[in-house]
């Protein structure tokens, strides 16, 4: 009887066991699935101070807009090496700031600035012709259902932005003479591809398209935006990104 029991007790020690071994792998699954995704997710230039040895996609950023302005910053790699380094302090000398090689909030922010304003240059101009260009209602219309497609789930200023540069396209004379050229374009906007374009759009949709019609470009006068977490182009990723707004970045 004392054997039977002996068993009995050590068979339920195992199942105790074997169910608090069950529990920690589940825990420590649990918190991979909780850690794993901050460390995939990218940092943008701005987000934290870059120096020498630093390595991401916000580095990788900075090497491109660098580049951009006519900086040697060698390979473009997401590593702030020796050739970098040059660049930046090269860059912050011709700004008048202090030359230290360090990709603070004040460097980050001038760079950025550097790089759109050319294109928040030529917005600026053209706003005062998007107040003399008279955009039919099927315009209107249109802006407002890629804006309800591409954004509806992003804040009003998102919404502006996605309109901003729809326009952009449009004066840029790169991407149609119309509004409809710009839209239907070819793999342009997802939301024509899926049939989400379609949809009858809100208030707010037009509310947004009539601001950037009036000139608020909160995008510096961007070209392309996509969702970083879903584009599958290569080739997006070589534009100058100049800002975030919502799920999307936004480029030269």
């Amino acid at each position: 009887m004392a054997k039977l029991l002996h068993l009995l007790r050590t068979e339920v020690m195992t199942i105790i066991k074997g169910k608090k071994v069950a529990m920690l792998l589940s825990f420590f699954v649990f918190s991979l699935l909780l850690i794993l995704p901050l460390q995939k997710a990218d940092a943008y230039l701005g987000d934290r101070t870059l120096r020498y040895g630093s390595q991401g996609y916000d580095v990788q950023q900075l090497q491109k807009n660098l580049g951009y302005l006519g900086y040697k910053v060698g390979k473009v790699d997401g590593a702030f090496g020796w050739q970098t380094l040059q660049a930046v302090k090269n860059f912050q000398g011709n700004n008048g700031l202090v030359a230290d090689g360090i990709v603070g909030k004040i460097t980050a922010n001038a760079l950025i600035r550097q790089v759109s304003g050319g294109q928040a240059q030529r917005a600026q101009t053209q706003t005062v012709s998007r107040g003399s260009i008279s955009l039919s209602r099927q315009d209107m219309y249109d802006l407002a259902r890629i804006v309800y497609g591409e954004a509806r789930g992003e804040s009003f200023q998102g919404q502006v932005a996605v309109a901003s540069v729809v326009l952009n396209r449009l004066y840029s004379g790169q991407f149609g003479n119309s509004v409809q050229e710009v839209i239907y374009q070819p793999l342009a906007f997802t939301a024509v591809q899926d049939g989400q374009f379609y949809m009858t759009p809100n208030s707010s949709a037009y509310q947004a398209v009539d601001a950037a019609v009036k000139g608020w470009d909160p995008t510096g006068g961007a070209i392309y935006y996509w969702n970083p977490v879903t584009a599958t182009s290569k080739w997006v990723w070589n534009r100058p990104i100049v800002t975030k707004i919502g799920q999307h970045v936004f480029a030269l």
